[in-house]
Formats: structure tokens, sequence, C-alpha cells
């Protein structure tokens, strides 16, 4: 039998970073200390992996662009990397371009080792402390991760994060799914139930609007094939999809489905907002899982997450943690065979 514990590969320092296995609800995943990142993910009865991922822990360090990882301190972009809370000025790191924070910095949670609080046959709990004033945030964010396996397909994963000093905080799930092993994910199905969505300027920032989706390539409301990408609209998705103006009880906000395999995957989640990513501008250099090639399209994220840029915008969801405080962040993917 695998063995539920084992060394996937070390960091250039000689830590080890350790591959934990899970397994319930017809599903198996493979997790690493390194960035809490889901590695592999697979679904009983359905051959391919769900998400993309690397074989070797080699190429996560020179080639993911956070695959399965878990962003942060504060997820998505900040637009110049400056923000401002109490009357107090911060200027983070701008690792995208020179001029935005995206995912952290350059070397956020998502790229740090975890520690392992408990590790079960069908669940994981992971936590790592951001310190202060690295890549310019304020305060000490200590993030507790937790995966786990429930019956009926479910992967539940549940982000609760503290601080000693008011910060912004917000990590996300960034899988790149793709649900019947395709080279690419255009014959999947999308939904998401949003009526708005957050337009962006020339550095993929939120320019501060709120548009509706009516009339758009934007309106998801039905379900629509992602292949309209290519034809029709030529749209690349890479955008904020309004959920609502507030974290709230968690609720079915989206649904995909491949029309080649017949698994889907429905998205509940706490979370005001989702970044719908297709992937159109990946070219990997290396093999992924399976020795698949990763190119445009290659697989999609739904990133459930506080509203991009959310500090620097009053009329966005409330993007500031503050001490006492718990920040609770909870989203389940579904997944089923029809």
């Amino acid at each position: 039998m695998e063995a539920l514990n084992k060394e996937f590969g070390r960091l250039p320092s000689g830590e080890p970073v350790h591959q934990l296995t899970i397994k319930g609800g017809g599903l198996t995943a493979h997790i690493l200390t390194w960035g809490a990142v889901i590695q592999d993910l697979r679904l009983e009865g359905h051959a391919a992996p769900l998400v993309l991922g690397f074989e070797r822990f080699e190429d996560y360090l020179a080639h993911s662009p956070y695959f399965g990882a878990t962003p942060g301190r504060n997820a998505n972009r900040i637009g110049g990397g400056r923000f401002s809370i109490d009357g107090n000025d911060y200027q983070l790191e701008c690792n995208e371009k020179g001029v935005t924070h995206l995912h952290g910095g350059s070397d956020g949670v998502a790229k740090q080792l975890w520690s392992v609080v408990e590790h079960a046959p069908d669940r994981v709990v992971l936590e790592i402390v951001d310190p202060e004033g690295r890549a310019g945030y304020p305060g000490n964010c200590d993030i507790r991760c937790t995966y786990e396996l429930k019956d009926g397909g479910v992967l539940s994963v549940s982000y609760a994060s503290t601080t000693d000093k008011a910060t912004i905080a917000n990590v996300c799930q960034h899988s790149y799914f793709n649900l019947d092993g395709g080279p690419d994910a255009l014959d999947h199905d999308i939904m998401i139930a949003a009526g708005h969505y957050l337009p962006t300027d020339e550095r993929q920032v939120p320019t501060g609007d709120i548009r509706p989706v009516d009339g758009t390539a934007f309106d998801l409301r039905s379900m629509t094939s992602m292949r309209r990408q290519m034809e029709g609209d030529k749209i690349g998705y890479d955008h904020n999809f309004c959920l609502s103006p507030a974290r709230g009880p968690k609720r079915s906000v989206a649904l995909v489905r491949s029309v080649n395999s017949g698994v889907a995957l429905e998205l509940r989640t706490t979370e005001p907002g989702v970044q719908f990513y297709t992937g159109f501008k990946m070219k990997v250099p290396v093999p992924g899982l399976e020795g698949k090639t990763y190119g445009p399209f290659a697989g999609f994220c739904l990133e459930t997450q506080i509203w991009p840029d959310a500090v620097n915008h009053s009329n966005f969801p409330e993007g500031i943690l503050r001490p006492g405080e718990t920040l609770l962040q909870e989203t389940d993917y579904v997944f089923s065979r029809s």
C-alpha cells in the first residue's frame, strides 16, 4: 500500500517536503507540505487526474504557476502594492512586472514550508505563520489550512487566519482543474451565479467599477461552453465574479461539466467572489502529471476569495483583518460523474 506520508523532495536549504495522502468520499488527494499544494486529485472510476501538477518537486520550484497552491497572505492583486489601514501607509513588494503585488509576493506562503498539525486518513491540517514585514505586510499572520474528503465526492477546504496587528488577509485554493484529462479544458461547460463582475485595467487590477454581466461575455449565469474564448467573444477570463457584497453562509455558486467525460464540479463557498481564470497565458516547459503537456487552456481556476484589491475600494467587501478576529474562508469542491 502506498505510504500515506512520504518525502516528495527537498528545498535548496535541504529541508524535506512531504507528500500527505488522504482518501474519502470517492476521492484521493496528495497534499504537499510546501505551499499547502494539492499535488494530485483523483475521482474513483475516472482515470485522469482532476488537477494540474508535477511529478517532481523541482518543477514546482522552477515552473509552477501556483498549481494547487495556497497563495497569501493576500491572494490576487493589490494595485501598486499600496494600501492604508487606520492612517498608516504600507508598500508591498511589487512582484508582478514591478507594478503590482500578486499572491502575497515572490516568497509568500504559497512558496513556504507549512507545519503538519494533523494527518488523518481523510483529513490534513497544515499551519504557517507569515511574519511581520515579509513582503511589507504589517503584523504576524497565522494561517491554518484544512483539507478534508467527505462523502459524496466533496473536497472541503477551510482557511482560518488570525493576526496580532491590523493587516490585509485573503487566502484561496489555486488548483487548475481539468475534468476529462484532455489537452485543454475547452470542452467544458460552466455556470457562475454572479450578476456582476469587476473590469480591470492594463495591470489586471480592478478599476473600482462593479459592472453588470447583462449583455456581456461575462454573463455565465446559464451553462456556457468555455470554447467561446476561442470563437465569437474571444475573451480571456481572468476576472473576479461578484457573488455577494459580503461573506455569508456556504452556498452553491458555480458548476462546471466536461462534455467528454461527464465529470462535473460544483462549487460551494462562503466567499463574496470567485476569480475565474482559464489558463490562457499558460505555457509550461516541462511535463506535468502523467507526462502531460500544459499549454494554454490546459486547466481552469475557480479561486474563491475576497474581491481583489478590496482594501483600496470602499465599495468592495471588507479586506482588513484585525487582532481578535478570525478570518474563516470555506469552500467545497464537489465532484460527480454522470
